[in-house]
């Protein structure tokens, strides 16, 4: 395999001696040959179709695996507005080393591309604190005021088990500013009922230096436990499909070590404790991330039957300190003057919860949850003469919230249910920086949130389906990047402080259907409007910086899913995902909305051999508001419609062992994302306007897992 890894300079002599595979491939090439891909495979269903499932044939052995094959789309949802998937299974397109990178595989989802790692994750045109990100229970802020950093920066796919998106305000029991819906990484616990091991490690490596280790080792008995976890993710600079280099190299590490006790099957109590850190080559900015250190300790205790009432309780503290450092040399050529910026933050939070057993038709979740966190900067413009080590850190921003939370769940008949939650929380932000019309001030804003929601259950052949509508309301605070960083002003004063707070009334319809033993649907949609939108302006920037504005806004789209099972081991998908927004009080396109996103799949498993092919197929967009966006990136203009073939197989060994391949983008397409930053000047790369996504990108995956 070792040909499929050349080099760049390799890469560059031969791309034009690829002659089956051109670069101009077009949608409609792409069509053609995704269409001979699913007529070759349909030519095989009546032979398949013939055979029996019956114990010891790889179909029946399949259902016995513990490592899936590689996921190419998430699963539909598998309850109401609930997306759950494997944080460990292969993927493609391959994934970062990030949490955004695997998020970008479930529809709805895109992310805002800033280099080769560190993207933006955006959920139905929503960025930035519109998403509330949780990583094993505990809130992640960044430090960087330019989001180098977003939340799932710090998160590692990897060392977690399952990632569980709730779509929309239909949840309150996982803090505040849940407009656009919440992502929980999450890790397993299953207790031990006697001394015995777990473990998991997967190797990866791919185009232009990558190379992924993964190991997750737990030992445990009956009455004690222990988890270590570490991962490492490097790649160099990418090319696009037009073979130029783009400033995106990374590297990146982490470790992550739990003890717990056990002292029955019903009780645990967890120390956690881990630690991070890398470089990133950022392509649409002057600065690239050098430093991202961060450390955490988190204490967890779940009791469950708690008694007769109360069916379990969980209580979680955590701290979290993030330490951050940028500059314009260390990995770009050096400049005459050497810039840093070393901002850090510091998060404290705990959370306290409840179930309880009302009856046996209605169940009742309360609790509380508090953060809190302290941003502070250092910087220079000197380095040599100046450097920022012997600064001292300067205070801007500290924002504390107190929430309490309840949901409620009622089954009215045996087919259907009423879910409803409702929340407060109490912010209180202050404005620690110097020279401003808002310096030393204190703000305080109480914030409801809530929702109500129907769910039916119906058969249709005696296969279940659900039915469900619902409508949310939540009213979210502004964050630091929308108030304080990178001096941000409002329309009436050089200080963006007291933006108003965002308000979210949004209507969520849909359903899980499965139509016959072998096709399964799922549908969700959402109406959902906006009053004092938080729009970031730099169309009317004052003395060069960033208006912040209050607007009202409309967006409307939804997700939809589906699969049919044409045979034991053929398996065909197709997902679409769309967004439309309108500011309201402009009476322009909503910015940084993504066009429409299809991708088609088509999946052979015969339990111990696997391919597959997916298509992914975007179409143009031409509604944009130049210069106007979210904290995480603007409109720049209309963008083309692309598409993009990429294909997998694979091969388990025994169920324990996966050993998965694939390629990228087969066709070297050159493309960008819609949402993509703009291309910076970077000496030595050339400008694009925007960031383009990597060329022809092959890889090859190892997983190992003793469950």
């Amino acid at each position: 395999m070792a040909h499929l890894f050349h080099s760049n300079s390799a890469r560059r002599k031969s791309r034009h001696a690829v002659s089956l595979l051109p670069r101009s491939f077009s949608l409609s090439g792409a069509v053609s040959l995704f269409s001979l891909f699913s007529i070759f495979s349909l030519a095989a269903l009546p032979a398949l179709a013939a055979e029996e499932q019956t114990p010891g044939t790889p179909a029946a052995a399949a259902e016995e695996q513990t490592l899936a094959p590689v996921v190419v789309t998430a699963a539909p949802m598998s309850d109401p507005l609930t997306v759950v998937t494997d944080a460990k299974a292969p993927r493609q397109p391959v994934p970062a080393h990030d949490g955004a990178d695997y998020l970008k595989t479930i529809p709805g989802f895109s992310v805002i591309r800033k280099g080769g790692s560190d993207g933006d994750p955006v959920f139905r045109g929503m960025a930035g604190s519109r998403l509330n990100i949780l990583a094993d229970g505990e809130v992640i802020l960044g430090g960087c005021g330019g989001r180098m950093d977003p939340p799932t920066a710090y998160i590692f796919p990897g060392s977690y088990d399952r990632i569980t998106v709730l779509k929309g305000p239909q949840s309150v029991a996982w803090g505040p500013s849940a407009s656009a819906g919440t992502v929980l990484f999450e890790r397993d616990f299953k207790p031990y009922t006697a001394s015995d091991y777990r473990l998991f490690g997967s190797l990866m490596l791919g185009s232009f230096g990558r190379n992924d280790q993964v190991l997750d080792a737990q030992v445990g008995n009956s009455g004690y436990y222990a988890r270590l976890i570490g991962t490492r993710s490097q790649m160099n600079d990418y090319e696009d499909g037009n073979g130029q280099r783009v400033h995106s190299e990374y590297r990146r590490w982490n470790g992550n070590a739990a003890v717990g006790i056990t002292p029955d099957e019903d009780t645990r109590l967890e120390l956690s404790a881990a630690a991070s850190d890398g470089k990133a080559a950022y392509a649409d900015r002057m600065m690239d991330g050098v430093k991202f250190a961060r450390e955490n300790v988190n204490l967890n205790f779940e009791k469950k039957k708690f008694s007769t009432l109360i069916s379990k309780v969980e209580a979680r503290v955590y701290y979290s300190y993030i330490d951050h450092v940028m500059d314009n040399y260390s990995m770009r050529d050096a400049p005459m003057m050497k810039q840093v910026n070393n901002p850090d933050r510091q998060t404290t939070g705990l959370r306290l919860a409840g179930d309880l057993n009302l009856s046996d038709a209605s169940l009742l979740k309360v609790g509380v949850d508090q953060q809190s966190n302290r941003h502070r900067l250092r910087s220079t413009t000197n380095q040599n003469n100046d450097p920022y080590q012997s600064k001292t850190r300067a205070d801007d921003a500290a924002f504390d919230d107190y929430g309490l939370f309840s949901e409620w769940t009622q089954s009215l008949t045996g087919m259907d249910r009423l879910v409803a939650g409702l929340r407060g929380d109490f912010w209180q932000a202050k404005d620690k920086r110097k020279g401003f019309s808002t310096s030393g001030e204190t703000r305080h804003d109480t914030l409801p949130s809530g929702f109500v929601r129907y769910e039916h259950d119906f058969d249709s052949g005696n296969i279940p389906s659900t039915l469900f509508v619902g409508i949310g309301h939540s009213e979210r605070f502004p964050d630091y990047w929308e108030t304080i960083s990178q001096n941000k002003q409002s329309e009436t004063s050089d200080s963006a402080f007291n933006t108003k707070p965002e308000k979210n009334t949004q209507l969520d319809v849909g359903t899980i259907y499965q139509i016959a033993p072998g096709l399964q649907m799922s549908l969700s949609a959402f109406y959902n409007r906006v009053r004092d939108y938080i729009l970031i302006d730099n169309s009317k920037a004052i003395k060069a910086a960033t208006l912040v504005r209050n607007i009202n806004a409309t967006t409307y789209g939804g997700e939809v899913g589906a699969s049919y099972a044409l045979s034991h081991f053929l398996k065909s998908g197709v997902s679409l995902a769309y967004v439309r927004g309108s500011n309201d009080t402009d009476h322009t396109p909503l910015a940084q909305m993504p066009p429409l996103d299809s991708r088609f799949t088509l999946d052979y498993d015969d339990g111990a051999w696997s391919v597959g092919a997916l298509l992914r197929l975007v179409a143009a967009q031409n509604r944009f508001d130049k210069n106007k966006g979210n904290i995480a990136g603007q409109d720049i203009g209309a963008t083309p419609g692309f598409g993009v073939f990429s294909i997998n197989g694979g091969y388990r060994f025994r169920k324990e062992l996966l050993l998965s391949a694939g390629i990228d983008n087969l066709f070297d397409k050159a493309y960008a994302e819609a949402i993509s930053r703009s291309g910076f000047m970077v000496p030595g790369y050339d400008q694009t306007t925007r960031i383009n996504e990597p060329g022809r990108y092959f890889w090859l995956k190892l997983d190992l897992k003793f469950d």
